[in-house]
């Protein structure tokens, strides 16, 4: 029996997460062909997410809630313009999923970077402003048991039954957090005169968006 419970909490804790709470959704808008104005107004849901990460975990829920609080203040009623932001992420792959997903940023032009030594998760700035922010999971929201097993797994020494012990925990955890106010689980802080590193390399030409602001055909 004991060797049947982490499978057991594994099925109990995903089919809660995934079943039992609302999908997030964010609304964005993006320019309209290859050369073309901004106005392509479209849902990127969390299914979008897990389709483009490759499967559901807790940190893709995580990266998507926290960076979406982020994102609220540049556009707490509009959708967010992923022609005009650019982020720093934190390099785990959840994390980094979610940061070119919601807000269109990319290395080779520029708007996305990864780095460790930030505080939080992202740091995301509007360009057309330079408003930046900085995104954090409060002390205390996360088990400890995911972190510590975490190392295990990533040192390849944790045991069979020890995966399925994390998995069950992490999915327990996004299930939890799904099912709150976002706002009491992350930290949202504003960064006055922020200055972007440089990329580590040149960027290129992101061309889909150089006429995002030219006015429409008169016939």
């Amino acid at each position: 029996m004991k060797r049947l419970l982490p499978f057991v909490l594994l099925l109990a804790a995903c089919s809660g997460s995934q079943e039992q709470s609302p999908e997030p959704q964010w609304h964005v808008v993006d320019t309209d062909f290859s050369k073309g104005r901004l106005g392509n107004e479209q849902t990127v849901t969390f299914t979008d997410l897990e389709k483009l990460h490759g499967h559901w975990c807790d940190g893709l829920v995580v990266g998507a809630l926290g960076l979406g609080e982020a994102l609220k203040e540049f556009y707490p009623s509009a959708p967010i313009d992923r022609t005009d932001l650019r982020v720093i992420s934190r390099s785990s792959p959840c994390l980094t999923d979610v940061a070119i997903m919601l807000t269109g940023g990319r290395a080779q032009f520029g708007t996305f970077q990864v780095s460790d030594t930030i505080p939080g998760l992202y740091i995301v700035q509007r360009i057309s402003d330079g408003r930046t922010f900085s995104v954090k999971l409060r002390p205390g929201v996360k088990p400890a048991l995911i972190d510590s097993l975490g190392r295990l797994a990533v040192a390849r020494t944790l045991s069979p039954c020890g995966l399925d012990s994390l998995q069950a925990s992490e999915a327990s955890f996004g299930k939890d957090l799904l099912a709150q106010d976002p706002k009491s689980n992350f930290e949202v802080q504003e960064l006055t005169a922020f200055q972007w590193p440089e990329p580590a390399f040149a960027a290129y030409t992101k061309t889909d968006i150089l006429n995002k602001n030219a006015p429409r055909c008169a016939h």
